[in-house]
């Protein structure tokens, strides 16, 4: 199934060199401790916590709105300690969820208003269903679908599931395209 186009006004976005998309309303926290490895979306609102600790972002990866992402935290006897949070390549998180694991793999799907606990672990190819709660330091294995409050098992994904990933992050990102009434709007006249 073809996608169909989201246009975005070209003066709502900031796009780097190597592709990334983030819009001027996100917030990005320290961020020159944030990496965005290409060609990422972060849609407006998100909030990426680069100040308390390093995150890296994959490619081809989507923050959707309203979306947290923070490094996760652990306490110790004299204080405590952020620890840097690494996302893998063709990971979709979707609006709302608020995200504070130590890692998230690879062809990740994560469904609206999920809250990934502190120190949890998302395995390649996994799917968090909308509304899900995974606790603490939950292990999520690959090729499975997480749902609840608390999260369980709830089903298994095909071994196609990297590939459906890969076609489905890369023709959103295709898909994302600028508003061409926004570029001759804010393009200045010649005289």
């Amino acid at each position: 199934m073809e996608l169909p186009d989201r246009l975005y006004s070209k003066a709502e976005f900031i796009e780097t060199a190597s592709g990334n998309k983030v819009s001027r309303q996100s917030v990005l926290c320290g961020s020159q401790n944030i990496v965005l490895n290409g060609k990422t979306i972060i849609m407006s609102e998100c909030i990426v916590r680069g100040d308390l600790a390093n995150v890296r972002i994959g490619r081809f990866c989507v923050l959707s709105s309203r979306s947290v992402i923070r490094p996760p935290f652990k306490r110790f006897s004299k204080g405590g300690a952020f620890f840097p949070l690494h996302i893998g390549d063709h990971v979709f998180v979707k609006e709302d969820s608020i995200i504070n694991a130590a890692q998230i793999g690879s062809h990740v799907y994560i469904g609206k208003n999920c809250v990934i606990g502190r120190r949890s672990v998302l395995k390649d190819c996994c799917v968090i269903a909308d509304n899900t709660v995974i606790p603490p330091e939950t292990v999520v294995p690959p090729f499975t679908i997480m749902a609840g409050s608390p999260a369980r098992v709830v089903g298994e994904l095909p071994e196609c599931t990297q590939d459906n990933m890969v076609e489905m992050t890369k023709s959103f990102f295709n898909h994302f395209k600028v508003d061409p009434a926004t570029v001759k709007a804010n393009t200045p006249t010649r005289r």
